[in-house]
C-alpha cells in the first residue's frame, strides 16, 4: 500500500529528485529509496517525484514514502523515458534536478555535494560523477571486451569543467567527459532549453528508452542541446552512484540488442546536431555491408564478435536512413 506524508510541502526546495520508472524491480527500487532516505541533505530541503511510466506491475502499492515530507507519485501514460522526464520537469519545484533511475543507488552525500557544486558553479548546466557497476552475478570474462558500459562511467579523480564559451566554441564532436543519464544533475534552466526544443518533436522524443526497447540517445541529446544553449558541463568525481546490474543485462541476447539499438540511435543523434563524421550510404548497400561485416567480425568465434556485428548493423541502417 502506498503511504505518503500528510505534512504540508515546503515550497523553497533546493533539489527535485526525479525517478522515472517502468515496471521496476521492487528489490532494486527499495535500495534506491533507502539511499535517498539516508542522504545528508535533510529531506525537508528536497522533493521526491516518482514518475510511473505506464507500468503494469502495480509497484506503487508496495511503496512506503511516509518518511519523506515532499514525496509524490505521478503516472505518465505516454510510454517513453523522455515523456516521463518531461512530466517530472513540469511538476518539479526546485531549481536543481537530479535524475535517478530505479536502479541507481546514490552515495549518502550525493544531493548535498550536488547543491554545493551548483552554488559555486552557476554557469554549469549539467554535471555528473562516477557510476560504478554492481553486478547481480559475475559477468563472463568476454563481457569486458564488448565496450558496452551499461550506464557506468569513471573519468578519473580530477574535476573537469568545460570552457566552451571562452574560445567561441563550436561543437564538432561529442564531449568525452559529458555526464551520463545515471545520476545526472541538471539545472532547471538548462533542462528547460531541452524541453522547449523537443516538446513537439517526435523524432527527438523517440531517442530515449521506451518499454523494452534499448534506444539510448536521449541523455546525449540533453547534453548536446544545453551546450548549444550556452551552458557548461562538468564531471565531479566525488559524486558516486552505484548502478545495479541484473543478470539479464549481461546476457548475449541483451547485449546484441543494446549494441544494435544504441548504435542506430547514436548516428541519428549526431546527424541531428550536425556532428556526424560518417557519410550517408545508399540503402541498397546495407545488406552487402552486413554480409561483409559478418566475415570481418568472424561472428562464429565468440559472443563479443557477434555483439559487435549487431552494433555495426545498427550503424549501417542508421546511415542509410538519410
Amino acid at each position: 500500500m502506498l503511504f505518503a506524508s500528510s505534512a504540508k510541502p515546503i515550497i523553497s526546495l533546493k533539489i527535485s529528485v526525479i525517478i522515472c520508472t517502468y515496471n521496476p524491480r521492487l528489490q532494486y527500487l527499495e535500495q534506491v529509496l533507502l539511499a535517498l532516505r539516508n542522504q545528508t541533505l535533510v529531506n525537508t530541503e528536497w522533493e521526491l517525484l516518482i514518475i510511473d511510466n505506464k507500468s503494469s506491475n502495480q509497484f506503487t502499492q508496495e511503496l512506503d514514502l511516509s518518511w519523506h515530507a515532499n514525496a509524490k507519485v505521478m503516472r505518465e501514460e505516454q510510454a517513453g523515458l523522455a515523456h516521463a522526464r518531461l512530466k517530472g520537469f513540469k511538476n518539479s519545484i526546485a531549481e536543481l534536478i537530479v535524475f535517478v533511475d530505479d536502479d541507481n543507488v546514490l552515495a549518502d552525500n550525493y544531493l548535498e555535494l550536488s547543491w554545493d557544486f551548483y552554488l559555486s558553479n552557476p554557469q554549469v548546466g549539467c554535471f555528473g560523477g562516477k557510476s560504478v557497476a554492481v553486478f547481480e552475478t559475475t559477468p563472463p570474462a568476454w563481457f569486458w571486451k564488448t565496450g558496452i558500459s551499461l550506464g557506468c562511467k569513471d573519468d578519473g579523480d580530477e574535476i573537469y569543467i568545460s570552457d566552451y564559451r571562452s574560445d567561441n566554441y563550436k561543437l564538432q564532436n561529442y564531449p568525452d567527459k559529458a555526464p551520463i543519464g545515471t545520476g545526472m544533475v541538471i539545472t532547471k534552466k538548462a533542462f528547460k532549453a531541452y524541453y522547449l526544443e523537443v516538446l513537439n518533436n517526435a523524432d527527438r522524443l523517440a531517442l530515449g528508452r521506451k518499454g523494452k526497447a534499448l534506444t539510448s540517445g536521449e541523455d546525449n541529446d540533453i547534453v548536446l542541446t544545453i551546450i548549444k544553449n550556452y551552458f557548461e558541463i562538468a564531471y565531479i568525481p566525488k559524486l558516486v552512484v552505484k548502478h545495479l546490474i541484473p543478470t539479464n543485462r549481461i546476457s548475449t541476447a541483451y547485449l546484441k540488442q543494446m549494441a544494435y539499438e544504441s548504435n542506430k540511435s547514436w548516428i541519428t543523434l549526431l546527424r541531428h546536431h550536425g556532428i556526424c563524421p560518417f557519410k550517408t550510404i545508399p540503402q541498397w548497400t546495407v545488406r552487402l555491408r552486413k554480409v561483409k561485416a559478418w566475415f570481418k567480425y568472424k561472428v562464429w568465434q565468440s559472443p563479443v564478435n557477434i555483439i559487435k556485428w549487431h552494433g555495426a548493423c545498427g550503424t549501417f541502417e542508421s546511415l542509410a536512413d538519410g
